[in-house]
């Protein structure tokens, strides 16, 4: 089963029949919000608020080990997530959507691991972090759609949730980053360690720091603006993954 885990602005699929909601309870405490069961596309996905329903969970709050467990619970094998990054690549401008293919992760203290405890030291490969069969899906879906997506790139996970500074952005940048984002580990990982097929979308929301239309400050009300137009484009996007996903 597929599953998209929605971030900032996808607090819910507007284009999904809804057929139920479940509560989960997990050891590692409870979801951001109950999982959403629906049809999208004649075909049956869950859909989880990463953030709750409300917006009300910060990104370094999210119990990102319940939600993946949650998933992995219900029999889910296949998670599209949908985030919001800043765009510190030229081309990667506000507006554009992207599926990333590698990580740096910069965030501290977060629980970002099943393997602890009594449980045996486990070492789980993480060379490739995105699945690319789910990937390739993700983009073939974008192009059935008629949305241009930058196939590659960086996903830098900062830890929120204050924006950053444009030396920082200087520093990702020297790093390799191609855009930044708060929530894309240990989201990444922890599907990894589950054996979870995980890819991302992201939605580019504005320059980074010290970057474009971003050198002096970042808008939000510019970033909720084109926030609102990208989760639209989404979407659609969404509906060919999921038709792509049965066929």
């Amino acid at each position: 089963m597929l599953a998209i885990i929605g971030g900032s602005g996808l607090t819910q699929l507007s284009n999904l029949e809804v057929t139920r909601h479940q509560v989960v309870r997990t050891p590692y405490g409870e979801p951001s919000a109950p999982l959403i069961f629906g049809n999208l596309r004649g075909r049956e996905v869950i859909f989880l608020a990463r953030h709750g329903f409300g917006h009300t969970i910060a990104p370094h709050e999210v119990n990102y080990r319940a939600n993946i467990w949650a998933l992995h619970a219900l029999g889910v094998s296949r998670v599209v997530s949908v985030a919001s990054v800043g765009g510190i690549r030229p081309e990667l401008g506000p507006g554009v959507l992207a599926v990333p293919d590698q990580i740096l992760d910069y965030t501290h203290g977060r629980r970002n691991t099943y393997f602890e405890g009594d449980l045996p030291v486990t070492h789980v490969d993480f060379t490739h972090p995105y699945c690319e069969a789910l990937r390739a899906q993700c983009i073939a879906a974008a192009t059935r759609a008629a949305e241009d997506v930058v196939a590659g790139g960086v996903y830098a996970a900062s830890q929120g949730p204050r924006l950053e500074s444009a030396a920082e952005i200087n520093r990702l940048e020297r790093d390799g980053a191609d855009m930044v984002g708060m929530t894309g580990m240990p989201e990444a990982a922890l599907a990894r360690e589950l054996e979870l097929c995980y890819a991302a979308i992201a939605m580019v929301v504005n320059h980074a720091a010290g970057r474009g239309e971003s050198a002096h400050a970042i808008r939000l009300e510019d970033v909720n603006r084109v926030l609102r137009q990208a989760v639209a484009r989404v979407h659609t996007v969404l509906e060919q993954v999921v038709e792509i996903d049965g066929s």
